[in-house]
């Protein structure tokens, strides 16, 4: 038996020698042997007990802690709680199945095998809508509202709202303004908390740098914010060119990562994950990771500011510029490829799955891509025509939105016409894992979509008048309702008013059949 002073490893001693010069041989992070090398050296045999035999003996039954043992047999090993957690979520999974098939009037007395196939039929579609492998079927299914009231405030802002966002459970939003304001509300009853921001000197003890230039202090002016799957962390960004992380359960803010040179446009999360992708007007997107508060790499590509940017899973990130350009940053193998529309402008993107997505340009054209094509694979022109002279747009009633446009195949030049303003898609939105899509303008109409990629084409359900500029949308993961932050200015800029538009967050209830 070893004693423990054997067991003991001399620690190198920090930094290098005073004085001498600096050597790969010094300091623990170049020893030979790695961590991985030294943890599988410890054996079983060279641990030492704390108690003697003796002392064993007359603890009896007593564990080290005071309690009593337990037997062995009535410890679950951790192979026997999967078990038993797979066989309840199996009874579960069996018993939604039967209740389907009673209300279908069908017979269930088929068999275990039977009934078993259709469990995992089941478990097959949820894990592959899940991965972003299969899609949702839910524009089909998508019912028209009889009456055409439009959406509903739910969290009043008092200027432009710029960003909103929703957790994945559905239960909690958040929204940021031109004011600075972000708030945290509950859908269901529309209560609403203010996140506080904290001191100048909070902020330096956080990360915050002092700004430059001009700049005399921080803004906050918020562009953008982003939720992490797991609702624990809030992401926000602005005019002080920050990225500051938040604790949802707290309200607290955490750090502040300086990094980017100009106002940070745009957010998201990686799903599954803590990674964070960051756009500015500095034209560069920074991947962060927020579990360990550590900054990855920075990715360069665009030649003009980064507007929008959106990521599912994968390590690839898709972004949009105003070089007139739109990109997919694939960030493991370090490359990227090229998007280029038709003569226009794009604002804003997202991910339809992982191999196609949708942009808005600001002739107010929708644009279908896929991976395989450097240009759209379909248009739709005119998608929020502009009414004459602006006039009406506190219309009541969707059907008063004319002049949609699909075009597909080869799209010439001379065939686009400039939009106002107030007709640029300005946000765009999709259901994840389903082909549902939205999207958003200062026309007074937010217009629903149905992706089929089957055809590779996009056709129009139906429109909900809201008056002002849609700066942001946010589909629920259940389909069940859309969020809208809407104010009187757009959201990068005060080129556009509507005077008479609410600044807040709207809501909309989504029937499905």
């Amino acid at each position: 038996m070893k004693s423990k002073n054997e067991n003991k490893r001399v620690s190198a001693p920090k930094g290098g020698q005073k004085g001498g010069k600096f050597s790969m041989n010094n300091g623990p992070f170049f020893e030979a042997e790695s961590k991985k090398r030294r943890k599988t050296e410890y054996e079983d045999d060279d641990i030492e007990s704390g108690d003697s035999e003796e002392e064993a003996e007359i603890l009896g039954g007593f564990d080290a802690s005071g309690g009593v043992e337990e037997d062995e047999d009535d410890v679950e090993t951790p192979g026997e709680i999967r078990k038993r957690v797979a066989t309840e979520l199996l009874d579960k999974m069996r018993a939604i199945a039967r209740k389907e098939k009673e209300d279908e009037d069908e017979d269930w007395e088929e068999g275990e095998e039977a009934r078993d196939s259709v469990v995992a039929k089941i478990l097959q579609q949820e894990q592959l809508e899940e991965s972003g492998r299969a899609r949702r079927v839910l524009a089909s299914r998508l019912k028209k509202p009889e009456t055409t009231d439009g959406f509903k405030v739910l969290v009043k802002h008092q200027q432009s709202v710029t960003a909103v966002a929703l957790s994945d459970d559905d239960l909690k939003g958040f929204s940021a303004s031109k004011d600075g304001t972000i708030l945290q509300w509950d859908v269901e009853s529309g209560k609403s908390a203010k996140y506080q921001w904290p001191s100048e000197d909070i902020l330096k003890s956080h990360g915050a740098k002092d700004p430059r230039g001009r700049v005399k202090k921080h803004s906050r002016n918020v562009l953008a914010l982003a939720v992490s799957s797991d609702g624990r962390y809030l992401a926000s960004g602005g005019l002080d060119r920050h990225v500051h992380l938040w604790d949802i359960r707290t309200r607290e803010h955490l750090q502040a990562f300086p990094g980017h040179q100009k106002p940070v446009s745009c957010l998201s999360f990686r799903q599954g994950t803590a990674d964070l992708f960051s756009g500015s007007f500095d034209r560069t997107v920074k991947y962060w990771n927020m579990e360990d508060r550590a900054y990855i790499d920075t990715i360069y590509g665009h030649e003009s500011e980064v507007l929008t940017l959106d990521c599912l899973r994968k390590e690839r990130v898709l972004t949009v510029g105003r070089d007139r350009c739109m990109m997919l940053f694939k960030v493991l193998d370090q490359s990227r490829l090229v998007f280029r529309p038709p003569p226009s402008s794009l604002e804003c993107c997202c991910f339809v799955n992982n191999d196609e997505f949708l942009s808005g340009s600001d002739d107010g054209s929708i644009e279908l891509w896929s991976i395989g094509r450097k240009k759209p694979v379909y248009i739709v022109k005119n998608a929020h025509a502009l009414l004459p002279a602006c006039q009406n747009v506190e219309q009541k009633g969707s059907e008063k939105i004319p002049n949609i446009r699909l075009e597909n195949g080869d799209h010439k030049i001379e065939s686009y016409s400039s939009s106002s303003t107030y007709s640029w898609v300005s946000s765009i939105t999709v259901c994840r894992g389903s082909d549902l899509a939205a999207s958003g303008a200062g026309n007074g109409c937010i217009q629903l979509w149905a992706i089929e990629s089957g055809r590779k084409d996009i056709q129009p359900l139906y429109g909900i008048p809201l008056v002002g500029f849609v700066n942001s949308l946010a589909f629920a993961n259940s389909g069940q309702f859309l969020i809208a932050g809407v104010g009187q200015e757009p959201r990068l800029g005060r080129w556009g008013r509507h005077p008479t538009a609410r600044n807040g967050v709207a809501i909309q209830s989504l029937k499905l059949l």
